[in-house]
């Protein structure tokens, strides 16, 4: 495994070394359980296009992870660390390497039913950090999710190579189960900013129209 980076000298000496420095985009999501170690875990996925395996080092602990991988086409390196908000088991970790990114899936070491209040230890905003929506449900729609999509039963062992150990899950089958409330997906690290920009200001759209939002009546 990798030696860990210190935060401040030794990504200067990476970026002396590397070139351009940059910090890929980082989705996540979740699911807890109390009794299921299958069932208690963070999916991450690291947004890093025309990375190649033997450009990559990836170093998971039990308290973060710190990612390097090498872009010829950006003629520079991705470089991120994650303090988690709680530890993992890195034994436990699954990952798959495509074209476009690394997905990961992380053991949550103690099993608990509630969800993680966010995915790192630092309560700050980081801009590159957000939930994966594709994979999010929330906690108390968890048991809602169909047995076909049990996709942690069909996953194999640590592994960059083939399919990663991913058995060919269908990762657009993740979520969908429950997309209000989202309680607890760490809205503390997702970047506001550039989502609010392309959102509609819901309450000036109904003084525009004159009146309130027209009642959405129950089919039975």
């Amino acid at each position: 495994m990798s030696t860990a980076l210190k935060d401040t000298t030794d990504m200067k000496e990476m970026e002396a070394l590397h070139g351009n420095l940059i910090t890929p985009e980082v989705t996540w999501a979740q699911r807890s359980s109390a009794t299921d170690r299958e069932k208690n875990h963070v999916f991450l996925t690291i947004s890093v296009p025309d990375v190649s395996k033997d450009k990559i080092k990836l170093d998971i602990q039990p308290t973060h992870l710190n990612f390097q991988g090498y872009s010829e086409s950006k003629k520079g390196t991705y470089a991120v660390k994650l303090e988690f908000y709680a530890e993992i088991d890195p034994a436990a970790t699954k990952n798959r390497h495509t074209p476009r990114d690394i997905e990961l899936v992380l053991q949550k070491k103690e099993l608990d039913e509630h969800f993680w209040p966010r995915l790192l230890k630092d309560k700050n905003k980081v801009h590159f950090l957000k939930t994966d929506f594709d994979k999010w449900v929330d906690e108390d729609e968890q048991d809602a999710v169909a047995d076909d999509d049990d996709y942690m039963s069909r996953m194999g062992g640590m592994g960059m190579g083939g399919d990663g150990g991913f058995g060919g899950i269908d990762f657009s089958k993740l979520g969908g189960a429950g997309m209000g409330g989202m309680g607890g997906m760490g809205g503390d690290e997702e970047d506001e900013g550039e989502d609010d920009e392309d959102m509609p200001d819901l309450e000036d759209d109904d003084a525009k129209a004159g009146g309130a939002p027209p009642k959405i009546e129950e089919v039975e």
